[in-house]
């Protein structure tokens, strides 16, 4: 519905948040109102110091005038904080980029997975596994470690939950214990595995790129996160010897950062990315097309769908997902997704903000605002336009996966991409695209493997294949061999 006065007669549990903006006050000279990062990602339901109310049931009825009390009564506290472990460190540094920008002080943090036998080979230096993603305080289900594997246990909520997210959870035991087996057993590639934390005020992470809006975050992260992690953990310190992965906003990461630092990085493995080629913004051609929400018939306005199941059963549409943002937070503040695209893609508005790619409303599009995500962060077309320097930067370090069924429609975009990439010249990519026969969004590789598996092991898979890379096209004379006992 898209007012609350249609909302049907009846008894209603409300509970009311308060979300807490602060004032920002940027070198440019801008002041902005946004809600700050406090530890837990960006998520306004859970953000330590957000103010709540106890659930109160109600009878409403919009045809009549009346007032409902609630009192802010409760304050969301802090987390606690995250302990290290043997195998598992924790880390947050100021950036002097960020800060700089900012006009505050602002931080990046990292989750570290060190390898087995760190301790005791004190003169190793490793390489770097950087796992792109969304927030997460340590390592979390996707990565699956755990310094003391838990037994399975299918009894749980989670484990109930029906269809390949539930075959994931009901998995989720057994695969992070074989996790933990294999990178403490032997013959295991000793890479150092890293998580980054870069949240702010507009998302739970900030897509890794310089942005107009959000700031420098692609080069504090590689000029300041990056080597910090390696100097307090004996990395080996060189592009060559650092590789990037990640799934859905983790995937177009793990991609754009490969592609804006082609000699910091050395190899990609992209899995479900988001749209990486803005004619297929999910469904929607930025560039080509009148509206977001509705096609471009004569007769007729057809909804673009925005999400579907892994059957093709469409369970929403890009208005009612967009509406949705809109009530969130104006100004590309709901922390969802459409808002943080258009705060990392976007050139800033009049007023301060993110320019819309589209009116939030009404779905029309903004041709000029599309024009600059084009040049900018359309990673097909800047391949394609800087392809006779970067070709030669990125043979053999581009590979890209994804389900045919991705529940976003992101595959159409690693289609186009394909389609560039097996064209190029001079030299050719030499890489990877795969396809997983009716997979979902977060399928992994492995064509003999459903979404929820491919996930689990996503690291048992791609670390040898990692590692034999950069074994394979380190400079010549380097050390490859204190790391590989």
């Amino acid at each position: 519905m898209d007012s609350i006065a249609k909302i049907p007669p009846g008894e209603y549990v409300i509970q009311a948040l308060l979300h807490k903006y602060e004032t920002f006050h940027l070198v440019d000279g801008r002041t902005l109102k946004l809600p700050m990062d406090r530890g837990e990602g960006q998520m306004w339901n859970i953000a330590p110091g957000n103010l709540l109310s106890t659930p109160r049931k109600f009878r409403i009825d919009p045809s009549k005038d009346g007032m409902i009390h609630l009192t802010l009564d409760k304050v969301i506290p802090p987390f606690p904080e995250e302990q290290d472990t043997k195998f598992i460190k924790h880390i947050r540094i100021q950036s002097r980029r960020l800060t700089e920008f900012w006009g505050r002080p602002m931080f990046l943090g990292a989750s570290i997975l060190l390898p087995a036998g760190f301790e005791e080979h004190s003169d190793a230096r490793y390489p770097l596994m950087v796992y792109q993603g969304h927030f997460s305080r340590t390592f979390d289900t996707l990565v699956g470690f755990r310094d003391k594997p838990p037994a399975p246990d299918e009894t749980s909520e989670n484990a109930k939950r029906p269809g390949v997210w539930g075959e994931y959870f009901r998995n989720y035991e057994k695969y992070s214990y074989q996790f933990y087996k294999d990178w403490t057993g032997p013959g295991f590639p000793r890479m150092i595995l890293v998580t980054l934390q870069h949240a702010n005020p507009y998302f739970d992470d900030s897509y890794a790129v310089n942005s107009a809006n959000l700031g420098p975050y692609g080069d504090a992260i590689t000029y300041e996160l990056i080597p910090y992690i390696e100097r307090q953990y004996r990395g080996i310190g060189q592009g060559w010897a650092r590789t990037l992965y990640g799934g859905s906003t983790g995937g177009w990461e793990a991609l754009a950062v490969q592609i804006f630092y082609p000699d910091e990085y050395n190899g990609t493995w992209s899995f479900c990315p988001d749209p990486i080629d803005f004619r297929a913004y999910s469904l929607v051609d930025i560039y080509d097309h009148k509206n977001a929400y509705f096609s471009d018939g004569r007769w007729k306005r057809t909804p673009r769908p925005a999400f579907r199941n892994e059957i093709g059963e469409v369970l929403s549409t890009n208005e009612e997902t967009n509406h949705l943002e809109l009530v969130l937070g104006t100004n590309a503040r709901s922390g969802y997704q459409y808002d943080i695209w258009q705060a990392v893609f976007g050139p800033v508005g009049d007023d301060g903000y993110p320019k819309p790619i589209w009116d939030k409303l009404t779905g029309v599009i903004d041709h000029a605002v599309s024009a600059y995500w084009r040049e900018n962060y359309d990673l097909r077309h800047i391949l394609e336009r800087d392809w006779k320097t970067l070709g030669p930067k990125l043979k053999g370090k581009i590979h890209i996966y994804t389900g045919d069924m991705d529940n976003w429609y992101l595959n159409n975009a690693v289609y186009l991409m394909e389609a560039f990439l097996k064209s190029t010249k001079n030299p050719y990519y030499d890489g990877t695209v795969e396809y997983g026969d009716r997979q979902p969004h977060c399928w992994c590789g492995g064509k003999e493997l459903s979404l929820p598996v491919s996930m689990l092991t996503i690291n048992q898979r791609f670390a040898p294949e990692m590692a034999a890379h950069i074994a394979k096209t380190a400079p010549p004379g380097v050390d490859v061999a204190s790391w590989l006992y």
